[in-house]
């Protein structure tokens, strides 16, 4: 059984930033690839990042490029979500989400990570 714990969302004005963690523990889990999505009131979830641990190759939605930074260590199973400039638009659900091996899904898309985090919210006020 994997789990995933997603830590350190909150309230922050633009401008501001936050640091979202997320730890996966499971006896014989061992995370190839990690990402993070999001999901804001009645819209679908969303694609942020994702990063492969083989080579630190990182992945990010053109609307974070440059503001967000994605990182962590494979051998923890652990990720990192650095938000800086945030702004109003990134108020949302933030999901952690982890697969084992490579698939025949884009990282980009959710259906290619079997375990997910319960969510953490980051709210941006303006």
């Amino acid at each position: 059984q994997v789990q995933l714990v997603e830590s350190g969302g909150g309230l922050v004005q633009a401008g501001g930033s936050l640091r979202l963690s997320c730890a996966a523990s499971g006896r014989t889990f061992s995370s190839y690839v990690m990402g993070w999505f999001r999901q804001a009131p009645g819209k679908e979830r969303e694609f942020v990042a994702a990063i492969r641990w083989s080579n630190d190759y990182t992945l990010y939605a053109n609307s974070v490029k440059g503001r967000f930074t994605i990182s962590g260590d494979g051998a923890k199973n652990t990720v990192y979500l650095q938000m800086n400039s945030l702004k109003p638009e990134d108020t949302a659900v933030y999901y952690c989400a982890a697969a084992s091996s490579d698939g025949s899904y884009s990282y980009r898309s959710e259906y290619y990570y079997p375990y997910w985090g319960q969510g953490t919210q980051v709210t941006v006020s303006s």
